[in-house]
Protein backbone atom coordinates (compact mmCIF):
# COMPACT_ATOMS: atom_id res chain seq x y z
CA UNK A 1 0.00 0.00 0.00
CA UNK A 2 1.58 3.33 -1.02
CA UNK A 3 2.44 5.74 1.80
CA UNK A 4 1.58 9.41 1.61
CA UNK A 5 4.36 11.97 1.37
CA UNK A 6 5.36 13.51 4.71
CA UNK A 7 3.84 16.88 5.46
CA UNK A 8 5.95 19.95 4.82
CA UNK A 9 7.27 21.22 8.17
CA UNK A 10 6.96 25.01 8.32
CA UNK A 11 8.62 26.95 11.13
CA UNK A 12 7.32 30.50 11.60
CA UNK A 13 9.11 33.02 13.79
CA UNK A 14 6.80 35.61 15.35
CA UNK A 15 3.09 35.56 16.21
CA UNK A 16 2.19 39.03 14.96
CA UNK A 17 -0.18 39.69 12.05
CA UNK A 18 2.29 38.38 9.45
CA UNK A 19 3.34 35.31 11.41
CA UNK A 20 -0.17 34.21 12.37
CA UNK A 21 -1.53 34.88 8.88
CA UNK A 22 1.21 32.68 7.44
CA UNK A 23 0.63 30.03 10.10
CA UNK A 24 -3.12 29.80 9.51
CA UNK A 25 -2.62 29.71 5.73
CA UNK A 26 0.05 27.02 5.89
CA UNK A 27 -1.99 24.89 8.29
CA UNK A 28 -5.12 25.20 6.14
CA UNK A 29 -2.98 24.00 3.21
CA UNK A 30 -2.17 20.83 5.14
CA UNK A 31 1.34 21.73 6.29
CA UNK A 32 2.80 20.98 9.70
CA UNK A 33 3.19 24.36 11.44
CA UNK A 34 5.20 25.52 14.45
CA UNK A 35 5.08 29.19 15.50
CA UNK A 36 7.73 30.56 17.87
CA UNK A 37 6.85 33.77 19.73
CA UNK A 38 9.21 35.52 22.15
CA UNK A 39 6.45 37.20 24.18
CA UNK A 40 5.32 34.90 27.00
CA UNK A 41 1.74 36.18 27.13
CA UNK A 42 0.51 38.08 24.09
CA UNK A 43 0.12 37.35 20.40
CA UNK A 44 -0.41 40.06 17.80
CA UNK A 45 2.94 41.85 18.04
CA UNK A 46 2.35 45.59 18.04
CA UNK A 47 -1.29 44.82 17.11
CA UNK A 48 -1.93 43.13 20.44
CA UNK A 49 -4.43 44.35 23.01
CA UNK A 50 -3.20 44.44 26.61
CA UNK A 51 -5.57 43.70 29.50
CA UNK A 52 -5.06 45.43 32.86
CA UNK A 53 -7.65 45.56 35.63
CA UNK A 54 -10.52 44.83 33.26
CA UNK A 55 -9.46 47.55 30.80
CA UNK A 56 -8.23 46.69 27.33
CA UNK A 57 -5.87 48.99 25.46
CA UNK A 58 -3.93 48.82 22.22
CA UNK A 59 -0.26 49.43 21.55
CA UNK A 60 -1.18 52.26 19.23
CA UNK A 61 -4.52 52.28 17.44
CA UNK A 62 -5.13 49.88 14.57
CA UNK A 63 -7.80 50.58 12.01
CA UNK A 64 -9.09 47.62 10.02
CA UNK A 65 -9.22 48.96 6.49
CA UNK A 66 -7.70 47.44 3.37
CA UNK A 67 -7.90 47.77 -0.39
CA UNK A 68 -7.47 43.98 -0.56
CA UNK A 69 -10.76 42.11 -0.59
CA UNK A 70 -8.95 38.94 0.43
CA UNK A 71 -7.51 40.54 3.57
CA UNK A 72 -10.89 42.04 4.47
CA UNK A 73 -12.58 38.66 4.03
CA UNK A 74 -9.85 37.01 6.12
CA UNK A 75 -10.67 39.38 8.99
CA UNK A 76 -14.43 38.94 8.70
CA UNK A 77 -14.13 35.17 8.52
CA UNK A 78 -12.22 35.15 11.82
CA UNK A 79 -14.59 37.52 13.64
CA UNK A 80 -17.90 37.41 11.75
CA UNK A 81 -19.94 38.96 14.57
CA UNK A 82 -17.43 41.10 16.43
CA UNK A 83 -16.68 44.04 14.16
CA UNK A 84 -18.09 47.45 14.92
CA UNK A 85 -18.08 50.50 12.67
CA UNK A 86 -16.10 53.38 14.16
CA UNK A 87 -16.24 56.99 13.07
CA UNK A 88 -12.76 58.40 12.78
CA UNK A 89 -12.05 61.60 14.67
CA UNK A 90 -8.43 62.65 14.97
CA UNK A 91 -6.92 66.06 15.54
CA UNK A 92 -3.61 67.81 16.03
CA UNK A 93 -2.96 69.69 19.26
CA UNK A 94 -0.64 72.64 18.67
CA UNK A 95 -0.07 75.77 20.75
CA UNK A 96 -3.25 75.28 22.78
CA UNK A 97 -5.49 74.74 19.74
CA UNK A 98 -7.00 71.74 18.00
CA UNK A 99 -6.68 71.25 14.24
CA UNK A 100 -8.43 68.60 12.17
CA UNK A 101 -6.29 65.80 10.83
CA UNK A 102 -6.11 65.04 7.97
CA UNK A 103 -5.62 68.74 7.49
CA UNK A 104 -8.66 70.71 6.35
CA UNK A 105 -7.38 73.94 4.85
CA UNK A 106 -10.00 76.31 6.23
CA UNK A 107 -9.85 74.79 9.70
CA UNK A 108 -6.06 74.94 9.74
CA UNK A 109 -5.71 78.46 8.38
CA UNK A 110 -8.46 79.96 10.54
CA UNK A 111 -6.88 78.44 13.64
CA UNK A 112 -3.46 79.84 12.80
CA UNK A 113 -4.57 83.45 12.38
CA UNK A 114 -4.46 85.85 9.46
CA UNK A 115 -0.75 86.57 9.14
CA UNK A 116 0.40 82.98 9.71
CA UNK A 117 -2.24 81.83 7.22
CA UNK A 118 -0.98 84.24 4.58
CA UNK A 119 2.57 83.01 5.09
CA UNK A 120 1.37 79.39 4.79
CA UNK A 121 -0.39 80.05 1.49
CA UNK A 122 2.60 81.95 0.15
CA UNK A 123 4.91 79.14 1.23
CA UNK A 124 2.70 76.56 -0.49
CA UNK A 125 2.66 78.54 -3.75
CA UNK A 126 6.44 78.91 -3.58
CA UNK A 127 6.79 75.13 -3.15
CA UNK A 128 4.59 74.57 -6.19
CA UNK A 129 6.70 76.90 -8.31
CA UNK A 130 10.10 75.91 -6.92
CA UNK A 131 9.94 72.38 -5.46
CA UNK A 132 12.95 70.96 -3.71
CA UNK A 133 15.14 68.81 -5.94
CA UNK A 134 16.31 66.17 -5.45
CA UNK A 135 13.53 65.02 -3.16
CA UNK A 136 15.51 62.90 -0.70
CA UNK A 137 14.30 63.58 2.84
CA UNK A 138 10.95 63.56 4.63
CA UNK A 139 11.36 67.32 4.95
CA UNK A 140 11.75 67.66 1.17
CA UNK A 141 8.75 65.44 0.43
CA UNK A 142 6.29 67.17 2.77
CA UNK A 143 7.51 70.69 2.02
CA UNK A 144 6.94 70.09 -1.69
CA UNK A 145 3.31 69.12 -1.05
CA UNK A 146 2.30 71.45 1.78
CA UNK A 147 4.84 74.27 1.74
CA UNK A 148 7.66 74.87 4.18
CA UNK A 149 5.54 76.85 6.66
CA UNK A 150 2.80 74.24 7.10
CA UNK A 151 5.48 71.56 7.26
CA UNK A 152 7.19 73.31 10.18
CA UNK A 153 3.88 73.69 12.05
CA UNK A 154 2.10 70.39 11.42
CA UNK A 155 4.78 67.82 10.57
CA UNK A 156 8.22 68.71 11.89
CA UNK A 157 7.79 68.59 15.69
CA UNK A 158 5.68 65.45 15.83
CA UNK A 159 7.81 63.56 13.31
CA UNK A 160 10.99 64.36 15.20
CA UNK A 161 9.35 63.12 18.40
CA UNK A 162 8.46 59.86 16.71
CA UNK A 163 11.82 59.18 15.11
CA UNK A 164 14.29 60.95 17.38
CA UNK A 165 16.14 62.47 14.43
CA UNK A 166 15.92 65.63 12.30
CA UNK A 167 13.37 65.43 9.50
CA UNK A 168 16.18 66.32 7.08
CA UNK A 169 17.75 62.92 7.88
CA UNK A 170 14.58 60.84 7.63
CA UNK A 171 14.17 59.31 4.18
CA UNK A 172 11.46 60.56 1.82
CA UNK A 173 10.51 56.89 1.41
CA UNK A 174 8.73 56.99 4.75
CA UNK A 175 6.54 59.93 3.72
CA UNK A 176 5.89 58.34 0.32
CA UNK A 177 4.60 55.23 2.09
CA UNK A 178 2.71 56.73 5.03
CA UNK A 179 1.07 59.81 3.49
CA UNK A 180 1.28 58.86 -0.18
CA UNK A 181 -1.48 60.41 -2.27
CA UNK A 182 -2.15 63.28 0.14
CA UNK A 183 -1.21 66.88 -0.58
CA UNK A 184 -2.66 70.27 0.23
CA UNK A 185 -4.34 70.40 -3.18
CA UNK A 186 -5.99 67.00 -2.59
CA UNK A 187 -7.02 68.06 0.90
CA UNK A 188 -8.77 71.09 -0.62
CA UNK A 189 -10.49 68.91 -3.24
CA UNK A 190 -11.54 66.49 -0.53
CA UNK A 191 -13.02 69.32 1.54
CA UNK A 192 -15.16 70.51 -1.39
CA UNK A 193 -16.20 67.02 -2.55
CA UNK A 194 -17.64 65.91 0.77
CA UNK A 195 -14.85 63.49 1.57
CA UNK A 196 -14.46 61.65 -1.74
CA UNK A 197 -11.00 62.31 -3.28
CA UNK A 198 -11.66 61.03 -6.80
CA UNK A 199 -13.80 58.40 -8.41
CA UNK A 200 -12.31 54.98 -7.74
CA UNK A 201 -9.57 56.33 -5.46
CA UNK A 202 -9.27 55.78 -1.73
CA UNK A 203 -6.57 57.59 0.22
CA UNK A 204 -6.13 55.79 3.53
CA UNK A 205 -5.23 58.98 5.34
CA UNK A 206 -8.63 60.46 4.42
CA UNK A 207 -11.02 57.64 5.36
CA UNK A 208 -13.53 58.78 7.98
CA UNK A 209 -14.95 55.42 9.16
CA UNK A 210 -13.33 52.05 9.67
CA UNK A 211 -13.98 48.58 11.05
CA UNK A 212 -12.65 47.60 14.45
CA UNK A 213 -12.91 44.43 16.56
CA UNK A 214 -15.19 45.02 19.53
CA UNK A 215 -12.44 44.08 22.01
CA UNK A 216 -9.53 45.65 20.14
CA UNK A 217 -7.14 44.35 17.47
CA UNK A 218 -5.75 41.73 19.83
CA UNK A 219 -9.10 39.98 19.63
CA UNK A 220 -8.35 39.20 15.98
CA UNK A 221 -4.97 37.66 16.71
CA UNK A 222 -6.15 35.83 19.81
CA UNK A 223 -8.80 34.21 17.60
CA UNK A 224 -6.25 33.42 14.88
CA UNK A 225 -4.01 31.76 17.48
CA UNK A 226 -6.97 29.74 18.82
CA UNK A 227 -7.90 28.68 15.28
CA UNK A 228 -4.33 27.59 14.59
CA UNK A 229 -4.20 25.44 17.69
CA UNK A 230 -7.64 23.97 16.99
CA UNK A 231 -6.38 22.90 13.55
CA UNK A 232 -3.38 21.12 15.05
CA UNK A 233 -0.76 23.86 14.66
CA UNK A 234 1.78 24.50 17.42
CA UNK A 235 2.22 27.91 19.02
CA UNK A 236 5.07 28.11 21.52
CA UNK A 237 5.12 31.29 23.63
CA UNK A 238 8.12 32.75 25.41
CA UNK A 239 10.53 31.37 22.82
CA UNK A 240 13.07 33.85 21.45
CA UNK A 241 15.03 32.76 18.37
CA UNK A 242 18.76 33.22 19.03
CA UNK A 243 20.30 31.19 16.21
CA UNK A 244 19.34 30.34 12.62
CA UNK A 245 21.19 27.20 11.55
CA UNK A 246 21.98 26.71 7.87
CA UNK A 247 23.78 24.30 5.61
CA UNK A 248 24.77 25.89 2.33
CA UNK A 249 21.73 27.54 0.79
CA UNK A 250 19.22 25.90 3.14
CA UNK A 251 18.15 26.67 6.68
CA UNK A 252 17.76 23.48 8.68
CA UNK A 253 16.70 24.65 12.13
CA UNK A 254 16.39 27.54 14.56
CA UNK A 255 17.49 27.59 18.17
CA UNK A 256 15.26 29.24 20.77
CA UNK A 257 15.81 30.40 24.32
CA UNK A 258 13.17 30.74 27.03
CA UNK A 259 13.10 33.21 29.93
CA UNK A 260 15.10 30.81 32.09
CA UNK A 261 17.89 30.44 29.54
CA UNK A 262 16.92 26.93 28.43
CA UNK A 263 17.58 26.34 24.72
CA UNK A 264 15.70 24.18 22.22
CA UNK A 265 16.43 23.44 18.56
CA UNK A 266 13.43 23.34 16.21
CA UNK A 267 13.92 21.68 12.81
CA UNK A 268 11.90 22.40 9.69
CA UNK A 269 11.71 22.25 5.92
CA UNK A 270 10.62 25.85 5.31
CA UNK A 271 11.08 28.98 7.42
CA UNK A 272 8.99 32.16 7.44
CA UNK A 273 10.48 34.82 9.71
CA UNK A 274 9.02 38.09 11.00
CA UNK A 275 11.58 38.84 13.73
CA UNK A 276 13.49 42.13 13.26
CA UNK A 277 15.63 41.89 10.12
CA UNK A 278 18.77 43.06 11.92
CA UNK A 279 18.43 40.29 14.51
CA UNK A 280 17.64 37.68 11.88
CA UNK A 281 20.68 38.44 9.73
CA UNK A 282 23.01 38.45 12.74
CA UNK A 283 21.59 35.14 14.04
CA UNK A 284 22.82 32.96 11.14
CA UNK A 285 25.19 30.11 11.92
CA UNK A 286 27.46 29.88 10.06
CA UNK A 287 27.40 33.68 9.75
CA UNK A 288 26.50 35.47 6.54
CA UNK A 289 29.38 37.42 4.91
CA UNK A 290 30.77 40.30 6.97
CA UNK A 291 29.47 42.98 4.57
CA UNK A 292 25.94 41.60 5.02
CA UNK A 293 26.31 41.61 8.78
CA UNK A 294 27.59 45.21 8.62
CA UNK A 295 24.52 46.19 6.58
CA UNK A 296 22.27 44.58 9.20
CA UNK A 297 24.03 46.40 12.03
CA UNK A 298 23.33 49.63 10.11
CA UNK A 299 19.57 49.13 10.46
CA UNK A 300 17.99 50.93 13.40
CA UNK A 301 14.65 50.91 15.21
CA UNK A 302 12.55 53.27 17.30
CA UNK A 303 11.09 51.95 20.53
CA UNK A 304 7.79 52.80 22.12
CA UNK A 305 6.10 53.18 25.51
CA UNK A 306 2.37 53.24 26.21
CA UNK A 307 1.28 54.76 29.50
CA UNK A 308 -2.33 53.66 30.03
CA UNK A 309 -4.28 55.87 32.44
CA UNK A 310 -7.76 55.20 33.82
CA UNK A 311 -9.73 58.46 33.94
CA UNK A 312 -12.88 58.93 36.02
CA UNK A 313 -15.90 60.92 34.95
CA UNK A 314 -16.74 62.72 31.75
CA UNK A 315 -15.01 61.64 28.55
CA UNK A 316 -12.10 64.11 28.13
CA UNK A 317 -12.35 64.47 24.33
CA UNK A 318 -14.27 62.95 21.39
CA UNK A 319 -11.26 61.88 19.29
CA UNK A 320 -10.01 58.36 18.70
CA UNK A 321 -6.53 59.84 18.96
CA UNK A 322 -4.76 63.18 19.21
CA UNK A 323 -1.37 64.05 17.71
CA UNK A 324 0.53 66.20 20.20
CA UNK A 325 2.65 68.69 18.24
CA UNK A 326 3.25 70.81 21.31
CA UNK A 327 7.05 71.11 21.65
CA UNK A 328 6.88 71.67 25.44
CA UNK A 329 5.91 68.06 26.27
CA UNK A 330 7.47 64.67 25.52
CA UNK A 331 4.08 63.09 24.80
CA UNK A 332 3.63 62.18 21.13
CA UNK A 333 0.08 60.88 20.76
CA UNK A 334 -2.94 60.08 22.93
CA UNK A 335 -5.45 57.30 22.24
CA UNK A 336 -8.91 57.39 23.84
CA UNK A 337 -10.01 53.77 23.85
CA UNK A 338 -13.56 54.53 24.95
CA UNK A 339 -13.94 56.23 21.57
CA UNK A 340 -12.66 53.13 19.78
CA UNK A 341 -15.00 50.71 21.54
CA UNK A 342 -17.05 51.01 24.73
CA UNK A 343 -16.51 47.28 25.29
CA UNK A 344 -12.82 47.91 26.04
CA UNK A 345 -13.64 49.99 29.12
CA UNK A 346 -13.68 47.99 32.35
CA UNK A 347 -16.00 50.20 34.37
CA UNK A 348 -18.88 52.54 33.44
CA UNK A 349 -18.17 56.23 33.89
CA UNK A 350 -14.48 55.90 33.06
CA UNK A 351 -12.23 55.81 30.05
CA UNK A 352 -8.72 54.58 29.34
CA UNK A 353 -6.23 56.94 27.70
CA UNK A 354 -3.15 55.50 26.02
CA UNK A 355 -0.30 58.03 26.14
CA UNK A 356 2.37 57.23 23.59
CA UNK A 357 6.03 58.08 24.11
CA UNK A 358 8.66 57.37 21.46
CA UNK A 359 12.17 56.56 22.60
CA UNK A 360 15.27 54.45 22.09
CA UNK A 361 15.78 51.35 24.19
CA UNK A 362 18.04 52.26 27.10
CA UNK A 363 17.47 56.04 27.02
CA UNK A 364 16.02 58.13 29.82
CA UNK A 365 12.38 57.46 28.99
CA UNK A 366 12.90 53.74 28.46
CA UNK A 367 14.64 53.26 31.81
CA UNK A 368 12.28 55.50 33.79
CA UNK A 369 10.38 53.70 36.55
CA UNK A 370 6.76 52.84 35.74
CA UNK A 371 5.49 55.04 38.58
CA UNK A 372 7.47 57.99 37.25
CA UNK A 373 6.11 57.45 33.73
CA UNK A 374 2.55 57.44 35.10
CA UNK A 375 3.25 60.71 36.93
CA UNK A 376 4.81 62.19 33.77
CA UNK A 377 1.69 61.26 31.80
CA UNK A 378 -0.66 62.78 34.39
CA UNK A 379 1.42 65.95 34.53
CA UNK A 380 1.55 66.41 30.76
CA UNK A 381 -2.18 65.75 30.30
CA UNK A 382 -2.86 68.50 32.83
CA UNK A 383 -0.29 70.83 31.22
CA UNK A 384 -2.07 70.43 27.87
CA UNK A 385 -5.46 71.01 29.47
CA UNK A 386 -6.76 67.63 28.31
CA UNK A 387 -7.45 66.09 31.71
CA UNK A 388 -6.82 67.08 35.33
CA UNK A 389 -4.35 64.86 37.16
CA UNK A 390 -6.87 64.32 39.96
CA UNK A 391 -9.17 62.41 37.62
CA UNK A 392 -6.58 59.70 36.99
CA UNK A 393 -7.13 56.78 39.37
CA UNK A 394 -4.83 54.10 37.95
CA UNK A 395 -2.01 53.66 35.47
CA UNK A 396 0.15 51.00 33.86
CA UNK A 397 3.08 50.94 31.43
CA UNK A 398 3.92 48.74 28.44
CA UNK A 399 7.28 48.96 26.68
CA UNK A 400 7.67 47.74 23.10
CA UNK A 401 11.13 47.35 21.65
CA UNK A 402 11.76 47.75 17.92
CA UNK A 403 8.24 49.05 17.28
CA UNK A 404 9.22 51.05 14.20
CA UNK A 405 11.91 50.36 11.58
CA UNK A 406 13.76 53.63 11.02
CA UNK A 407 14.18 54.99 7.49
CA UNK A 408 17.39 56.77 8.38
CA UNK A 409 20.48 57.62 6.33
CA UNK A 410 21.77 54.62 4.40
CA UNK A 411 18.88 52.31 5.28
CA UNK A 412 18.02 51.56 1.63
CA UNK A 413 21.63 50.71 0.75
CA UNK A 414 21.69 48.32 3.70
CA UNK A 415 18.49 46.63 2.53
CA UNK A 416 19.84 46.43 -1.02
CA UNK A 417 22.84 44.52 0.35
CA UNK A 418 20.79 42.18 2.56
CA UNK A 419 18.01 41.22 0.14
CA UNK A 420 20.08 39.28 -2.42
CA UNK A 421 21.94 37.45 0.36
CA UNK A 422 18.67 36.23 1.83
CA UNK A 423 17.36 35.49 -1.67
CA UNK A 424 20.08 32.89 -2.10
CA UNK A 425 18.52 30.81 0.69
CA UNK A 426 16.09 28.41 -0.94
CA UNK A 427 13.76 27.82 2.02
CA UNK A 428 13.81 31.09 3.96
CA UNK A 429 11.39 34.03 3.62
CA UNK A 430 11.06 37.24 5.64
CA UNK A 431 7.63 38.84 6.14
CA UNK A 432 5.94 41.67 7.99
CA UNK A 433 7.00 45.11 9.17
CA UNK A 434 10.12 44.26 11.16
CA UNK A 435 10.95 41.16 9.16
CA UNK A 436 11.38 43.27 6.03
CA UNK A 437 12.31 46.56 7.74
CA UNK A 438 9.39 48.23 5.97
CA UNK A 439 6.86 50.46 7.68
CA UNK A 440 3.96 48.28 6.59
CA UNK A 441 0.38 48.58 7.70
CA UNK A 442 -1.24 45.53 9.25
CA UNK A 443 -2.92 44.49 6.00
CA UNK A 444 0.29 44.77 4.00
CA UNK A 445 2.13 42.66 6.56
CA UNK A 446 -0.63 40.08 6.14
CA UNK A 447 -0.26 40.24 2.37
CA UNK A 448 3.44 39.36 2.57
CA UNK A 449 2.44 36.33 4.63
CA UNK A 450 -0.31 35.22 2.24
CA UNK A 451 2.13 35.38 -0.67
CA UNK A 452 4.84 33.59 1.33
CA UNK A 453 2.48 30.63 1.79
CA UNK A 454 1.69 30.68 -1.93
CA UNK A 455 5.42 30.45 -2.57
CA UNK A 456 5.47 27.26 -0.50
CA UNK A 457 2.85 25.92 -2.90
CA UNK A 458 4.91 26.63 -6.00
CA UNK A 459 4.36 30.36 -6.45
CA UNK A 460 7.08 32.82 -7.38
CA UNK A 461 6.07 36.04 -5.68
CA UNK A 462 8.53 38.76 -4.75
CA UNK A 463 7.39 39.73 -1.26
CA UNK A 464 9.41 42.96 -1.40
CA UNK A 465 6.91 44.31 -3.95
CA UNK A 466 4.23 44.42 -1.28
CA UNK A 467 4.59 48.06 -0.40
CA UNK A 468 2.64 50.23 2.01
CA UNK A 469 -0.31 51.92 0.31
CA UNK A 470 0.50 50.19 -2.98
CA UNK A 471 -2.45 49.55 -5.23
CA UNK A 472 -3.66 45.97 -5.49
CA UNK A 473 -4.12 44.93 -9.12
CA UNK A 474 -6.02 41.74 -9.78
CA UNK A 475 -4.57 39.31 -12.28
CA UNK A 476 -6.15 39.55 -15.70
CA UNK A 477 -6.49 35.76 -15.83
CA UNK A 478 -9.39 34.82 -13.51
CA UNK A 479 -8.06 31.26 -13.24
CA UNK A 480 -4.67 32.41 -11.92
CA UNK A 481 -3.62 30.99 -8.57
CA UNK A 482 -2.91 34.44 -7.16
CA UNK A 483 -6.25 35.74 -5.94
CA UNK A 484 -4.68 38.63 -4.02
CA UNK A 485 -3.40 40.25 -7.16
CA UNK A 486 0.22 41.10 -7.73
CA UNK A 487 1.17 44.15 -5.77
CA UNK A 488 2.73 46.89 -7.84
CA UNK A 489 4.38 49.62 -5.74
CA UNK A 490 3.90 53.12 -7.03
CA UNK A 491 6.20 55.99 -6.10
CA UNK A 492 5.29 59.67 -6.26
CA UNK A 493 7.61 61.54 -8.60
CA UNK A 494 7.46 65.16 -7.56
CA UNK A 495 4.80 67.54 -6.28
CA UNK A 496 1.16 66.71 -6.67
Amino acid sequence: MPTSAPKLRVVIVGAGPAGLTAACGAREAGMEVTVLEKDPDYVGGISRTVVKGGFRFDIGGHRFFSKSEEVTNWWKRRLPNDFIRVRRISRIYYRGRFFDYPLKPWNALSGLGLFTSISCVASYLWARLFPRRPELSFEDWVSNRFGRRLFSIFFKTYTEKVWGMPTSQLSADWAAQRIKGLSLSKAVINAFSGGQPNAGETIKTLIDTFDYPRLGPGQMWEKAAADLRAQGGRLEMGRRVVRIIREGDRVTAVETEDSGGARTVVHGDQFIVSMPLREAVLAFDPPLPEQIQAAARGLSYRDFITVALVVEGENPFPDNWLYIHEPGVRLGRVQNFRNWSEAMIGRPGTTCLGLEYFCFEGDGLWTMADSDLVELGKRELAQLGLCGAGRVTDGSVVRVEKAYPVYGPGYQANLDAIRPALGELSNFQVVGRNGMHKYNNQDHSMMTALLAVRNLQGGHFDLWKVNTDAEYHEEADPSAVDRTGRVMPERAEGPE
